[in-house]
This record gives C-alpha cells, sequence and structure tokens, in this order.
C-alpha cells in the first residue's frame, strides 16, 4: 500500500477504542455508553489475552490503525490475568505507547498500587449505575480524546 493510500485508508477507518471486558454485562454498559458518547468511535471486545495479542499483530501486519485507547478489566476473571495482560501490553515495543485505562469493580490499594507499577495509564473504579458510566465515559473522551496528544503507532 503506497503511503497515500494508507493515509486516506486510516482517514476513511473509524478510530478504535478496544474494551478488554470478560462480563457480558458490563460489556453491554460500556458499549453503550460509549455509542452515547463516542459515536465517532468503534468499540472492539475481547475477553482475554490471547484475542488481544493475535488481534494487536493482525492490526500491524494488516497495516491497520492500533487501538487508540484500551479500556482493560482488572479482573479477567482474575486480576493476575488482568496484569498479565497489561504487563505484556506495556513491555511490547509497539503496543507499550498505547494509553490503558484499567477498569475495576475494586477498589482495593494494591491493585491500584501494581496496576500503575505495570504502568497502567490510569485506574477506574467501575460505576455501578448506567447514569455514572455516561459521567465516566465523558471523562475519558474529554481527557483522551480532546486533551492529550498521543504518538502515532503504525
Amino acid at each position: 500500500m503506497t503511503k497515500s493510500a494508507l493515509a486516506k485508508h486510516s482517514k476513511d477507518q473509524k478510530a478504535t477504542i478496544l474494551v478488554i471486558e470478560d462480563n457480558d454485562d458490563q460489556w453491554f454498559l460500556i458499549r453503550l455508553a460509549l455509542q452515547q458518547r463516542f459515536p465517532e468511535v468503534e468499540a472492539v471486545w475481547m475477553s482475554d489475552k490471547a484475542q488481544v495479542m493475535t488481534y494487536l499483530e493482525e492490526c500491524v501486519q494488516n497495516l491497520r490503525e492500533l487501538p487508540r485507547l484500551i479500556l482493560l478489566d482488572l479482573y479477567l476473571p482474575y486480576r493476575q490475568y488482568g496484569w498479565d495482560l497489561l504487563e505484556s501490553l506495556k513491555t511490547h515495543h509497539v503496543y507499550r505507547e498505547m494509553p490503558v485505562i484499567l477498569l475495576s469493580q475494586s477498589s482495593d490499594a494494591e491493585d491500584i498500587s501494581e496496576s500503575y507499577a505495570l504502568r497502567g495509564n490510569s485506574y477506574i473504579v467501575k460505576p455501578c449505575a448506567y447514569e455514572k458510566w455516561l459521567a465516566c465515559i465523558s471523562s475519558i473522551r474529554q481527557y483522551w480524546w480532546d486533551a492529550v496528544t498521543l504518538p502515532k503507532y503504525i
């Protein structure tokens, strides 16, 4: 693909937010809030490390843009699974620059501390009501979409 063809392809393609969540009900709430607060993005849902790494490798191989943002549930279903995935992302030479926001029901200090130690970019305790999800997604959008300048991953 030529440089100009790649640029046109990138402009025509919606930006992607990768949502890594193993709970169908949580995914439903997140997807609905994203549709209302981020209608111009495509939310891609995955539930485990193998899926995520395969998807990201395919993005690179096919010259598709990597997700602009990753929302990662810490407990997949165990926190060690979330930490393992976070560590894999943040130590990879290409993926490490993608911002990863950890989402969890847990407000445990150890969960929060370890998530930042593994270079998570943010830690958010999951809202318990849909209206609060909307507010949370609006805040994520305002900061990670409107205020921050991110590097180009591909």
